[in-house]
């Protein structure tokens, strides 16, 4: 049976795309807790898998250009943490600014609000922090009006120009628009009235 529960994990992890990164709970359906720390484990050890953190591990992908494998992608360690611990995490501050195509620069910290606790992780020059938040702010929210609000937040409201109000409006379809719209009418008033902007068609 170990061998089996050793083939199933093989096979799913085969079935991801390079870069992916996943957890323990994400084989649950397939194999109980100590073969799936065993497989995976084994896969560590053969180089297939690396570990990232305790219980967080991804699938390398490999750069021709470097020779080498790339590193992790903070964002999908920082979503794979918050899904091993069932919390609902949207990108804040700088993280939340490079997201939104605000900004070039690479976050010092990738910062996310989040209805679990106060959580800070590092794996080589990569810091993630989890910072707690009232729920409706992590949670009442989809990730794209909860980006934009995070975004708006973090540039301020006398930060807010053409510029910004154009770059965003760009990046969403008239339907997402409609629920970004809907979605964020409880949240301060100066954010929802550059939301109403953002969310213009372009005629109008």
């Amino acid at each position: 049976m170990r061998e089996r529960y050793q083939t199933l994990i093989k096979q799913r992890i085969a079935e991801m795309q390079p870069g992916s990164v996943f957890v323990t709970s994400d084989f649950a359906d397939i194999a109980p807790t100590a073969a799936i720390n065993m497989s995976l484990s084994r896969l560590e050890d053969s180089g297939s898998i690396r570990r990232i953190i305790r219980g967080i591990y991804d699938k390398p992908r490999f750069s021709k250009l470097l020779n080498e494998p790339v590193a992790s992608d903070p964002s999908k360690v920082a979503y794979a943490i918050a899904r091993k611990n069932r919390w609902s995490i949207i990108p804040m501050g700088d993280t939340a600014l490079n997201m939104l195509r605000l900004s070039t620069q690479v976050p010092a910290v990738w910062q996310y609000v989040s209805d679990g606790p106060y959580k800070e992780y590092s794996y080589g020059n990569v810091h993630i922090s989890f910072r707690r938040t009232s729920n409706k702010e992590a949670t009442g929210y989809s990730y794209t009006t909860g980006l934009i609000i995070q975004g708006l937040r973090a540039l301020g409201k006398d930060h807010v120009n053409e510029t910004v109000i154009s770059t965003l409006n760009q990046q969403f379809t008239s339907e997402e628009k409609k629920s970004i719209l809907n979605e964020a009418q409880g949240t301060t008033a100066w954010i929802y009235d550059f939301i109403k902007e953002i969310c213009k068609e372009q005629s109008e």
